[in-house]
């Protein structure tokens, strides 16, 4: 189940406070063009929609873009590089560093704030495909992306107010699902799982995307088992390596099928989720949106390779 790992983090903890902050490769991985998604707030409605076909297709080629983190979430820092930290995420395992995924974020994208401060009884899950953060007032502070947790510090009757980085905040109640901090969203069927991802249809694909702004393949796979209390690797290759392996001939909605190179053979360089009756959801690669195919006839039915389930059958 998803739960907020606190214990993993010193007492002045790090975490993010932009509605998405990209996680580089390196400092030098940004260019001009991505301004929009370094500043402070960011605008990644507006950097994602000035972006080329070709400048989105560079953050993969040229090895710009790692993963992303969603607004309050924790952070270890390895090292300060002027304005750059090196950061490990431990909520999205990898085999690139036992702690978490690694990476470079500009600096002014976290706040550090205290654990004990930072701690609460009630998490808030933003389960719509964006959702408003407001002031007191009513204001809007910030468009938050699907499955941005914050925690709770107060319930209201059509609002909940929470902790941010910045001060409280408050979030429309329709919007969120609040869950036990210590217990994690409750754990949901493959079917569940399938049903995360209907909403995105037609959403954009982005490269190293880990929010409702865009998804990658991996990164759409990762945000609908998130949603169901299942945390999974956030790379494809981990995903495949480490759930319970399945029989193509025994797959159920919710289960990750997986694609490489040489018709299967090759490199592993795809995940969808399977939808059911042979079809798949998944988000293909940049220029096109997230959609519901076919697998029958198509490059994907040669190049299936594996499979794997995170949910567990007695939830179904």
């Amino acid at each position: 189940m998803i739960k907020q790992q606190i214990d993993l983090f010193p007492n002045e903890m790090w975490v993010t406070n932009v509605q998405v902050a990209t996680v580089w490769t390196s400092p030098e991985s940004a260019r001009d063009v991505d301004t929009a998604g370094v500043t402070t707030p960011t605008n990644i409605d507006k950097w994602i929609a000035n972006l080329t076909h070709e400048e989105k297709l560079a953050l993969c080629d040229e090895n710009r873009v790692q993963s992303q983190l969603l607004y309050g979430e924790p952070v270890l820092i390895d090292e300060i590089k002027e304005e750059w930290a090196r950061v490990v995420i431990p909520s999205q395992p990898s085999n690139k560093d036992e702690r978490g995924y690694p990476g470079w974020v500009p600096l002014k994208q976290l706040t550090q704030v205290k654990k004990e401060e930072w701690e609460s009884e009630l998490t808030a899950a933003v389960i719509s495909d964006k959702a408003w953060l407001t002031s007191d007032k009513g204001e809007e502070l910030m468009k938050l992306s699907y499955m941005t947790f914050l925690p709770i510090e107060e319930v209201q009757e059509d609002r909940i107010k929470v902790k941010t980085p910045v001060g409280s905040g408050y979030i429309h109640a329709s919007s969120i699902k609040i869950f036990t901090t210590s217990l994690g969203i409750e754990q949901g069927t493959g079917k569940a799982i399938v049903e995360a991802g209907e909403p995105f249809l037609e959403l954009s694909y982005f490269w190293g995307g880990m929010s409702s702004f865009g998804y990658d393949c991996s990164g759409l796979a990762y945000a609908t088992h998130k949603a169901n209390g299942y945390q999974i690797p956030r790379d494809a290759s981990d995903q495949a390596a480490s759930g319970k392996k399945v029989a193509f001939n025994e797959l159920l909605p919710g289960d990750l099928i997986f694609f490489a190179y040489e018709e299967g053979k090759g490199k592993l360089h795809h995940v969808g989720i399977y939808y059911g009756n042979g079809k798949m959801l998944h988000s293909p690669q940049t220029g096109r949106g997230i959609e519901i195919i076919n697998l029958e006839g198509t490059k994907y039915e040669k190049e299936l390779c594996a499979a794997c389930r995170y949910w567990h059958e007695n939830k179904e």
